[in-house]
């Protein structure tokens, strides 16, 4: 017969490790098994057992953390306020090593003792070496941001900057979280101003600069310990790429603040100094768009009111901004010779607008001033059209003066046929666009500077469209409904007049050498989408034409998928800057086959390292 072995009683097994502690009272293993033995016993005991084995190895890290590690668990889900509390921080606070500091620490965290616990974090910080500093400093501040105490926790974090100063791009985000601005934008400022700053975000000082820049303006009321407009205009001439963006925050600022004129002032400076489409397009929309409020909340007040304070309010309404194509047609400045120079001594004829233009008070015998051609200048058919623009007798010798390029002569004739399209000659306009558009006696080719400009018209492809939009407004049935009733010999493109939305959306997708169909609309999609998105640049919105690029990426041929997207990160590094062609990089890597998407992940990369975002 086999018989089970007879189980031991608790106090035999007690005997046996009572007796291997009196022969090896200095060995923990004997300590812990012992201790091990004791788990499912009472609680007291297994403490006592602890203390005894602590008076005998004080110093034993594995004991300290075994018998506080027993303390912890056995308050857990009791009431903060249990004496076993107080009884367990005792523990705690007789042991206190390296790393019971970091257990005692989130065991006092846990409590809810916000005093106690801010102490006891300090009393580690001092105890311990400084090496080992970092251990304490993420629970420490992940316990001050905890609560709501602001204060505290920003005087905690000076502390910690001492010791840590490129986490300071931590202290700014929680400055921003507690609405501390004031102090965020000091502490941003001292990290855009320090060279030897490299950002733990991996941030590029521009970025750091353009947060600032964000709080100055969207915070002026806030932010009272830096002067908001001198930083924004210091970094005008510290980003030059980027004057659009940092013109709008500078006047964003003055809005915020209520000083709406003094926004008004720096819009008109802006508008007059920015250099390239791109920035004026930003100052342009953004102006546009300030107005656009103005306007809409005095005309709220006017409703508001009754009819005697009508008339004052309409009288306070501000001037909304000119078209932004009169503010692009002045964007080269900063020129050493200007025609504009000789507006000043040539005497103005002013319009009557009671008489029609053939009754002005215009002197017949007035030569034409003398306009000297120089390609560096604004063009000088513009000072022609700004003498007299409605008076045909300067418009007509104008006609016949020799310029430089075809276009300002067509800019002459668009404007007289433009002109009696104001006073309603229908007739009159038709009759002077075709005549302009008639062919010479002596044909020439566009591009032959050898051959007056007035040789070279009939293939202006700026005439053309203009009369071909009033032959479909006031032609004949069998004129208006032709394919391409006014298109110039030896001219392959189709009008810029005539290029609506649904075109682009209604064509076919066939074969890229496909010409114009027999209804008139061209088979060529990409060409009609570059053609529509130029249009767009010049006479539109520069975000109307990146959404015209953007359909154009998929409407498309896949052969001509690739050319289309090197133009759209083209346009849109040069409209917007070489960070808005992230997005489209991306999307042509994914959209693109392999061969293509490799040139692309090549070139992305070398954008990134050039603006010094090697990761």
């Amino acid at each position: 017969l086999f018989l089970a072995p007879r189980p031991r009683h608790p106090e035999e097994e007690d005997v046996q490790h009572e007796e291997e502690i009196l022969r090896n009272p200095f060995s923990v293993r004997c300590w812990l098994r012992y201790a091990q033995a004791r788990q499912k016993g009472p609680r007291h005991r297994l403490n006592l057992l602890f203390e005894r084995a602590l008076r005998e190895l004080p110093g034993s890290y594995k004991l300290w953390y075994q018998y506080l590690r027993q303390r912890r668990q056995q308050v857990k889900g009791r009431c903060p306020t249990d004496p076993a509390y107080e009884e367990a921080n005792g523990c705690h606070e007789r042991a206190l090593m390296p790393r019971i500091w970091l257990d005692y620490c989130q065991f006092l965290v846990d409590q809810g003792r916000i005093t106690r616990t801010r102490r006891t974090f300090d009393r580690a910080l001092r105890a311990l070496p400084i090496t080992q500093h970092h251990r304490i400093w993420p629970l420490y501040l992940q316990f001050v941001r905890r609560y709501p105490l602001p204060e505290t926790a920003v005087r905690v974090y000076r502390r910690y900057l001492k010791l840590s100063p490129e986490s300071a791009e931590e202290y700014v985000e929680y400055l921003r979280s507690v609405g501390r601005l004031d102090e965020a934008a000091v502490r941003l400022a001292r990290l855009v101003n320090d060279e030897r700053f490299v950002s733990k975000e991996g941030k590029s000082n521009y970025q750091l600069w353009q947060e600032l820049c964000e709080l100055l303006s969207q915070h002026p009321e806030r932010v009272r310990s830096l002067d908001a407009g001198a930083i924004i205009r210091g970094g005008l001439t510290r980003f030059t790429d980027q004057l659009g963006r940092l013109w709008g925050a500078l006047a964003d600022c003055y809005i915020r603040s209520g000083h709406f004129e003094k926004a008004r002032d720096v819009y008109e400076e802006a508008v007059q100094t920015v250099m390239t489409v791109r920035d004026f397009t930003q100052v342009f929309d953004s102006y546009a768009q300030f107005e656009e409020s103005v306007i809409a909340a005095k005309m709220e007040t006017v409703a508001e009111l009754g009819k005697e304070e009508d008339g004052e309010f309409r009288g306070a309404l501000p001037q909304f901004p000119p078209k932004k194509n009169e503010f692009v047609g002045a964007l080269p400045r900063f020129r050493p010779k200007k025609v504009e120079s000789g507006a000043l001594t040539v005497p103005s004829v002013p319009p009557n607008p009671d008489c029609p233009p053939q009754t002005l008070n215009v002197p017949q015998t007035s030569p034409i001033p003398h306009v000297p051609a120089c390609p560096p200048c604004r063009p000088p058919q513009t000072l022609i059209v700004s003498l007299c623009p409605q008076a045909r007798t300067i418009l007509t010798k104008a006609t016949r003066v020799r310029f430089r390029q075809v276009e300002d002569l067509a800019a002459v004739w668009c404007e007289f046929g433009e002109m009696e399209l104001r006073h309603e000659n229908y007739d009159e306009a038709l009759r002077i666009l075709r005549k302009a558009t008639a062919l010479p006696a002596k044909r020439a080719e566009y591009f032959d500077s050898t051959e007056p400009v007035q040789n070279r018209l009939y293939k202006s492809l700026k005439v053309w469209s203009m009369l071909a939009d009033l032959e479909e407004s006031l032609g004949t049935f069998q004129v208006g409904d032709a394919p391409h009733p006014v298109l110039p010999p030896g001219t392959h493109k189709p009008p810029m007049g005539s290029l609506p939305a649904p075109c682009s959306s209604g064509c076919p997708t066939l074969h890229p050498n496909v010409g114009a169909g027999a209804d008139g609309c061209y088979r060529v999609p990409a060409a009609i989408y570059l053609l529509y998105a130029k249009l767009e640049e010049e006479f539109g919105l520069a975000r109307h034409a990146m959404g015209v690029y953007e359909r154009a990426t998929r409407a498309v041929l896949p052969a001509q998928q690739h050319d289309m997207f090197n133009i759209y990160i083209k346009r849109a590094a040069e409209l917007y800057g070489v960070t808005h062609t992230r997005p489209i990089y991306q999307k042509a890597i994914e959209v693109l086959g392999d061969d293509a998407a490799r040139e692309l992940c090549l070139r992305f990369a070398d954008m990134e390292c050039k603006l010094g975002e090697v990761d």
